[in-house]
């Protein structure tokens, strides 16, 4: 163990205190910042190790936050802090059984420690469900939508006559000859949002009308889904939602509603932390089921069953919807596209090409000379070579992403500042740098690659020369972390066009309160 000088120490509890500050007016950024500037005078004082961690917790930068607890036991092998932070870190990229073992490690140091004997408790039943389901799955997740429709046809789920709420309108003639009795309309919408300001629950039987009409709209797009803007069409990119049903509905307020000319982009995690999952969910599905063409659901890494477990969905659905709907929520999930690609059809415009140049870089454009945008939730990939049709060609219904591979990859990655590639910062996929992104986008012709996945406090962030811009639309997401709220218009030329937003207050209700007892940020 290298000596640190006692100048050097009293310069780093100086910035310890500067970022203790602004870890507690929420700037963890800052706190982070100033607790690595700390430890550039003083790597050996574990407290400080510990503090970043907790930091980076809260940056969901869950690989980093394990490694800097992981140093901090190294230095104080007693520490129970760091223990339970490291704990935590594991339960957040899902390796319950390292979480586990750190959970009895600090109650062995701290027997009394009411938080780490609940936190370990919940954590072993969670690992026990999720063996039990393991064991007895005999049959893939499309059972589900087959079971809805056969208890729908042998009229296992009707509407309760004393139901008051918002009806769905009959089904088309179309539709009603293929044997289906409910259609969807912009009016029944409408009810649906003051139902649920007001607090109450759709029935069972139309939240499974609202999934299923997703599904047939999702099931007809490939896994690298178009949208192709005319003349005087517009689409918004949405980043993440997050379960904040009040937040979401002001943000419709700014973009308005979809049109045949005005389309809206979700890229992902809609649902988890925030708890109003089902209520964003269905309000997102109801839309796409109305206007296919219009409404685009690009699957995000909360779209999937394990962190559904672990961050609210599943024990939300299974509150309000019961144990069925979650499994046709998760089915339906994977049907949703990995990616869209935004495809201007007009010559880019002489203002937007100006601009370009002027900061000295001419924009890629795609073979026919147009302005594109690759949209994902997460990023780009761990090799090379990757083409838009190796995209279209990835096989997503019935699957799960997994921790490898291109689907992986798109859901999971994030940008990084250096040049080539690194481990995540989260635990999960990977970082990939500037010239990773300007390599693929020449390769296949992208002007810029929409992503989200990550809180940006300004709303959005425009990184790698102008090539990769993050947006996020979950404002102070989980009611801590102060940021704004953004989305990106894009029109028929390709010009962008960014809109930033606050939260709105929202009923008394915690994030993650179906979260069965995960205390992730403890």
């Amino acid at each position: 163990m290298s000596s640190v000088s006692e100048e050097n120490q009293a310069a780093a509890a100086a910035l310890k205190a500067k970022a203790n500050v602004a870890f507690r007016e929420k700037n963890f950024l800052e706190a982070a910042t100033l607790y690595g500037e700390a430890l550039e005078k003083n790597d050996q004082d574990a407290t400080i190790w510990c503090n970043r961690a907790f930091a980076r917790m809260n940056l969901e930068e869950f690989g980093y936050a394990l490694d800097d607890a992981t140093k901090a036991i190294e230095l104080d092998p007693k520490y129970v802090k760091a223990y339970y932070r490291r704990a935590l870190c594991y339960l957040s990229i899902l390796k319950n059984h390292q979480a586990i073992a750190d959970f009895k490690k600090t109650l062995a140091l701290d027997p009394q420690n009411a938080v780490a004997k609940k936190q370990l408790e919940a954590t072993q039943k969670l690992q026990r469900r999720i063996d039990f389901e393991k064991a007895i799955e005999t049959e893939d997740e499309e059972s589900a939508v087959e079971h809805v429709l056969q208890t729908i046809q042998q009229g296992g789920c009707e509407i309760d006559a004393a139901y008051a709420g918002p009806k769905l309108p009959p089904a088309s003639e179309e539709d009603a000859a293929k044997g289906k009795k409910f259609g969807i309309s912009a009016e029944f919408i409408e009810k649906m949002e003051e139902w649920f300001k007001s607090g109450k629950n759709l029935p069972r039987r139309i939240a499974w009308e609202i999934v299923l009409g997703c599904w047939d709209a999702c099931v007809q797009e490939e896994s690298l889904n178009e949208v192709i803007l005319d003349e005087g069409m517009t689409c918004d990119v949405i980043g993440d939602t997050h379960g904040q049903y009040y937040d979401l509905l002001h943000l419709i307020s700014l973009t308005g509603k979809p049109s045949a000319k005005h389309c809206l982009l979700f890229n992902g995690d809609f649902v988890d932390r925030g708890s109003w999952s089902v209520e964003v969910v269905l309000t997102l599905m109801a839309w796409k089921w109305l206007l296919p063409r219009s409404v685009l659901l690009n699957r995000g890494n909360h779209e999937t069953r394990d962190m559904n477990k672990v961050y609210g969905f599943e024990g939300e659905v299974k509150h309000k919807h019961g144990e069925m709907t979650y499994k046709l929520f998760a089915h339906v999930f994977t049907a949703l596209p990995l990616a869209t690609l935004i495809s201007p059809t007009l010559p880019p415009s002489p203002k937007t090409l100006a601009s370009a140049v002027g900061k000295g870089q001419a924009p890629i454009l795609s073979p026919e000379g147009r302005m594109r945008y690759f949209v994902t939730h997460g990023g780009l990939f761990s090799k090379d070579n990757v083409t838009l049709n190796d995209i279209r060609g990835i096989p997503r219904i019935g699957k799960q992403p997994g921790t490898d591979g291109l689907m992986c990859e798109l859901l999971w990655t994030d940008p990084q500042e250096a040049n080539g590639r690194g481990p995540s910062k989260r635990g999960v996929g990977i970082g990939f740098g500037p010239d990773v992104t300007r390599r693929w986008c020449t390769l296949n012709g992208i002007t810029g690659v929409l992503r989200s996945h990550e809180v940006r406090q300004g709303g959005y962030a425009i990184e790698h020369d102008g090539l990769c811009t993050t947006v996020f639309s979950a404002p102070n997401y989980v009611d801590q972390s102060g940021n704004k709220g953004a989305f990106v218009r894009i029109d028929a030329h390709g010009t962008q066009e960014y809109t930033t937003f606050d939260a709105v207050p929202h009923p008394p209700m915690k994030p993650m309160a179906y979260a069965a007892n995960m205390g992730l940020f403890g």
